[in-house]
């Protein structure tokens, strides 16, 4: 193969890749937003806070999510993200890191920010996960959200007999 055909090849590959991301991040930011609204009544601020603290509440941990998406798929992508996502095994590997690597941190923050911090708190009306100690609307959250983002950031590719 000349240098100008792989090169071509190349942008292909990287044009295709940028897709994906867009398509990854075009559910990852709505749907986030969303999720960030809807457990609100969760915490105690949906009692406490105004209709302002709400929406910035909101908003802030919106972006935060946005945050931590990206690094845990940065992440993933530094460690087995060769070959992504033209490779369906990559694909899971990079799927399953970036789950446990955004679900470990949101443990962690929610940890530190309940626990040690006391930067917000769960209401009465929050599920708590006994054995972490956390609450499971954020934990869902970072196993049901991401999941679906690369559900259908890979639609293109699923099918296709790629392994």
């Amino acid at each position: 193969m000349s240098d100008i055909t792989i090169g071509v090849m190349q942008s292909a590959q990287d044009g295709i890749s940028l897709t994906v991301l867009r398509r990854y991040f075009s559910v990852i930011i709505p749907a986030n937003l969303i999720w960030e609204f809807a457990h609100m009544p969760l915490y105690t601020i949906w009692n406490e806070g105004t209709w302002g603290e709400i929406v910035f509440a909101a908003v802030h941990c919106t972006s935060g999510d946005i945050l931590i998406a990206m690094s845990a798929l940065m992440l993933a992508l530094m460690l087995t993200g060769r070959g992504w996502p033209f490779v369906a095994l990559t694909r899971r590997s990079v799927t399953v890191l970036t789950v446990v690597f955004g679900l470990g941190y949101t443990l962690f923050s929610e940890w530190l920010n309940i626990v040690i911090r006391a930067a917000w708190a769960y209401s009465d009306l929050m599920p708590i996960i006994p054995v972490l100690d956390a609450g499971l609307s954020p934990v869902l959250q970072w196993i049901v959200i991401p999941l679906i983002a690369f559900w259908w950031a890979s639609r293109p590719f699923s099918g296709h007999g790629n392994t």
